[in-house]
């Protein structure tokens, strides 16, 4: 049923393509991630905030870097009511090198070392990687990303069909309006 279901969401996204493998019959990921394509600016356009985001209220973006060592550098940025820029750094890197769409994140150095890191996965990209949706395998937390800072209506609701297959409420999520703010020293 599940597999009946996906199909019908991923026919809700025209122009481009998910595919996906079950993990444990719980959240799937996506297959035959390639890390280089993935890489560059993202905007969020829902997601289950983290602690981080909680402070944001528009314009919240990622930028993913590839670098020498394979480790990926990311820079989470948002605005914050007060209109000010807010921005993170953190590192990711993918564990496993048999399954790229399972990545752990972090945002807390100590020295050279990245700690607490958790779970990032890339449950499903667009044909394009116009799109992604990233998610958590405890469905702690997601995100629907673009290339672009809106999404087609379209395109969104098989996105959002494709995250209730997963086993998440849609209603967890929070809708972010794009749009930028001044930068300020808080960088």
């Amino acid at each position: 049923m599940r597999s009946l279901a996906v199909v019908l969401c991923l026919v809700a996204i025209t122009g481009g393509t998910m595919v996906a493998q079950t993990v444990g019959g719980g959240v799937s990921v996506a297959q035959d991630v390639d890390v280089q394509r993935y890489m560059g600016l993202w905007y969020a356009i829902a997601h289950i905030p983290t602690t981080f985001e909680r402070r944001c209220v528009s314009g919240t973006t990622a930028q993913y870097t590839l670098l020498e060592n394979g480790q990926i550098e990311v820079i989470n940025s948002c605005c914050k009511e007060d209109g000010t820029w807010q921005q993170v750094r953190g590192r990711a890197w993918i564990p496993d090198p048999d399954e790229p769409a399972k990545l752990k994140v972090s945002f807390v150095r100590f020295l050279r070392w990245w700690l607490f890191p958790g779970d990032y996965w890339i449950l499903a990209v667009g044909e394009d990687y116009e799109y992604a949706l990233v998610g958590h395998p405890e469905l702690s937390y997601g995100w629907i990303l673009s290339r672009t800072p809106t999404l087609e209506p379209h395109v969104l609701s098989g996105i959002v069909c494709l995250l209730e297959t997963q086993g998440y409420s849609f209603d967890a999520f929070e809708l972010i309006p794009p749009g930028d703010c001044r930068r300020s020293a808080s960088r």
